[in-house]
Formats: structure tokens, C-alpha cells, sequence
């Protein structure tokens, strides 16, 4: 205990002098999000500095080995991190797919050339990462995907199609499945392969979205060579690594539905006070308050569950299918905050260009179109259902 208050002290001091005036705020858009990579951008100096710091110290990815430039803490040393960063307020230095889903699979599945030649690239932000996963009518039913890679030698050559890809044409390196052995069954002929989104061959087109975003797109693979080296795993073993991305995946947006709660100003309780007033330190409209309230419980006791899911998770060294349950709550959850945040702004809350509403005001429409994506991506909440109902309840078909 003496140690752990000793870390938090040392944590919160350099934290104190390292994190800048302008890191410690909300974005006011996505545009402000640091996502790294060859083409990063920032949106001031600022949020340099502070990813380089966080990176210097391993604390992009607190919990992974020191060896490969991750922090090497423990998991409580990490709570207290995540403590004193809530505290200053303090935004992510950088959100990656590659911390978030890639990196997990690589520690577990990854040769140690793998490793080390791709996870102090992730921590320091220096390779942006996309998923090469669904393709046309192979969404929901990934393992029928027919992206074909053929080994000529020492390298693959491979064609296809991907669809929905976050973000693919502005990410470096992707991790893709493709399909190894087209005699074999659909879960068994598929491989797991990383290659740079520059490699010849390789094209991507933005998908416009409802809310004016482009962030999935098309990606097109005609004749790509592709080191046999970059084969994480065993050849057709991609789909285990696949399903246990997926569990990563899941858990990250899952964790959507505990959003909002670092930041007390921008709390729905707060927002509400803001736009309905407030009786007695309580919102005023008290059938909006029970509602804030219940939402309030949910969202407290899904982000204790959470934890403990985590850490049981790391007990046993691997994630659980119980993902799934996570993911299907998560979003929903997430989906009920937006939709909560509509009924307390009222109209202010539906603008989408106008001088009459604040920067804040015009992103939450925005926001709100967002949140329904969520239960689609991952895995649209009917597969998860499905999912929990066998793997996790153990119901028969």
C-alpha cells in the first residue's frame, strides 16, 4: 500500500508538470483526436508534446511489457493512472487500433521479430493501423470472407475487398484476414497478416455517413505482395486470432457506455441544470432527474462490472466471450446518453449549422447519428446476442 501511495504521489507530480493547459480539456471535435501514424496531425503543438511524453514513459500502453516500450505496470499501478489523468482532466495522447485491438492479439500470437519491430511503433505513435475484416457479404458471417492470398515463395500475393474499414485511407498498416485454403471449411483456411497500406496494389475510398463523416471505406487489394513474415500465427489458424480481436474490439467499444463521467461539467446532471434549471441544487424537471439518475446507477455499476471482468480477464491471460455481453450493454448504453442529452437540449441540441448554437451544441446531432453505428460495428447487437447465447449461457441451437 506504501508503494502503491508512493506511485500515485510521483504519478500526479509528473503528471502535475508534463501534461499542458490545452491537454487538459474536451475536444471540441473529432478533428482534434490524435490518432498518430506517418500523416499525423495535431491540433496544436500541445497535443505533441504530450504524446511524446506519455510515450517517452511507456504510458500510451501502460500495462504492456517495458520491453517493447510499454509502461510495465501493474494493474493497479495503471487504476492509479487512469485516476490522476481523470482528475487533470486530462485527454488520450493517442487512440489507436493499434493499441486497442492489434496489440493485444500481437503480445499473445506474435514472434518476438513481430513484436519487437511492431509494438514500440504502436506505443510511440509513429504507425497508424486499420482492420481488414468485413468485406461484401461477409459482415456479420465473417468467416465466409473470400479476400484470397496465394504463397509463391516467400511471399503472398493477395486480391480482394474490405468494406466498412475505419479510417483506411489514412492508416499505414493494416491487419487483415484472408483466405489461405479455399478447400478447406470457412472457419479453417483463414490466416491472419499484416501489410503496409502502401504496398502496391492497395487502394481505399472514403463511404459517406448520414452525419457527414467518411470514416469507413472501401479497400481494394489487386496483386499485393506481402511478406510471408508478416503471417502472425499459424497459417489458417487466423480465425482463433480473429475471434479473440473481436473480444478486444468489443471491449473497447463496449467502453463507450461509460463515457462522459471523467469530466463533471459535462455530466448530463450538469447539462441538464444548464438547460432545464435547477430546484434545490436538483434539476428542475424531476421526470428528466429519475431518468439522469437511472442512467447514473447504470452507468456506475456497468463500469464496476467492467473492472472486474478486466481483471479477471487478466487472471486467466485471455479475454472472455463475455465481450459480447459487454459490447451489446455498452452501446446501448451509449445510445441511451445520447438520447437523453437530446431530450435535455431540447432544439439546441438538433442544430447543424447555424450561428445560434455553440461549437458544443452542433457536435452532439453529430454524435448522436454516431452512436447508432455502434451497435452495428464489432458485431451487430443480434450476433452478440447470438453469441451470448452460446458461448456464454450455453443455450442449445
Amino acid at each position: 500500500m506504501v508503494e502503491l501511495t508512493q506511485f500515485r504521489k510521483e504519478t500526479r507530480a509528473w503528471l502535475e508538470q508534463h501534461c499542458p493547459p490545452s491537454m487538459r480539456t474536451r475536444p471540441k471535435s473529432d478533428e482534434e483526436t490524435v490518432w498518430g501514424g506517418r500523416r499525423a496531425q495535431y491540433p496544436n503543438d500541445e497535443a505533441k508534446t504530450w504524446l511524446d511524453a506519455m510515450a517517452s514513459k511507456g504510458w500510451t500502453c501502460p500495462t504492456w511489457p517495458s520491453v517493447y516500450g510499454g509502461g510495465g505496470l501493474s494493474a493497479k499501478e495503471n487504476q492509479v493512472l487512469q485516476e490522476e489523468l481523470a482528475s487533470l482532466n486530462a485527454r488520450p495522447p493517442l487512440i489507436s487500433f493499434g493499441i486497442s485491438m492489434l496489440g493485444p492479439v500481437l503480445l499473445e500470437y506474435g514472434n518476438e521479430q513481430q513484436k519487437l519491430e511492431h509494438l514500440p511503433k504502436i506505443v510511440k505513435g509513429e504507425v497508424r493501423w486499420c482492420q481488414g475484416y468485413s468485406e461484401p457479404g461477409s459482415g456479420s458471417d465473417l468467416a465466409s470472407l473470400q479476400t484470397r492470398a496465394v504463397l509463391e515463395g516467400d511471399h503472398y500475393t493477395i486480391n480482394g475487398s474490405k468494406i466498412w474499414t475505419s479510417f483506411a485511407d489514412k492508416s499505414d498498416w493494416i491487419f487483415c484476414l484472408v483466405r489461405t485454403d479455399p478447400q478447406a471449411s470457412k472457419h479453417m483456411g483463414i490466416s491472419f497478416i499484416l501489410f503496409d497500406m502502401e504496398s502496391e496494389g492497395v487502394s481505399a475510398k472514403p463511404i459517406k455517413l448520414i452525419s457527414g463523416a467518411s470514416v469507413f471505406c472501401e479497400t481494394f487489394f489487386d496483386d499485393v505482395v506481402v511478406p510471408k513474415s508478416n503471417l502472425i500465427g499459424d497459417v489458417n489458424s487466423g480465425w482463433t486470432i480473429a475471434k479473440k480481436l473481436l473480444q478486444h474490439e468489443r471491449n473497447m467499444i463496449s467502453g463507450m457506455g461509460t463515457r462522459g463521467k471523467s469530466n463533471p461539467k459535462h455530466s448530463l446532471a450538469n447539462q441538464a441544470k444548464q438547460y432545464l434549471g435547477e430546484v434545490n441544487h436538483k434539476i428542475a424537471d424531476s421526470n428528466l432527474r429519475d431518468q439522469v439518475t437511472q442512467f447514473n446507477l447504470n452507468s456506475r455499476a456497468f463500469g464496476l462490472t467492467l473492472q472486474r471482468a478486466s481483471a479477471e480477464s487478466k487472471s486467466r491471460g485471455a479475454a472472455s466471450p463475455a465481450s459480447s455481453m459487454f459490447k451489446l450493454y455498452g452501446t446501448e448504453q451509449n445510445k441511451k446518453r445520447y438520447e437523453l442529452l437530446l431530450k435535455i437540449m431540447g432544439s439546441q441540441g438538433i442544430g447543424w449549422e447555424s450561428e445560434a448554437f455553440s461549437e458544443r451544441e452542433l457536435s452532439v446531432a453529430r454524435e448522436w447519428l454516431r452512436s447508432r453505428a455502434n451497435s452495428i460495428e464489432g458485431g451487430t447487437s443480434e450476433v452478440q446476442l447470438n453469441v451470448i447465447a452460446k458461448q456464454v449461457l450455453k443455450l442449445p441451437d
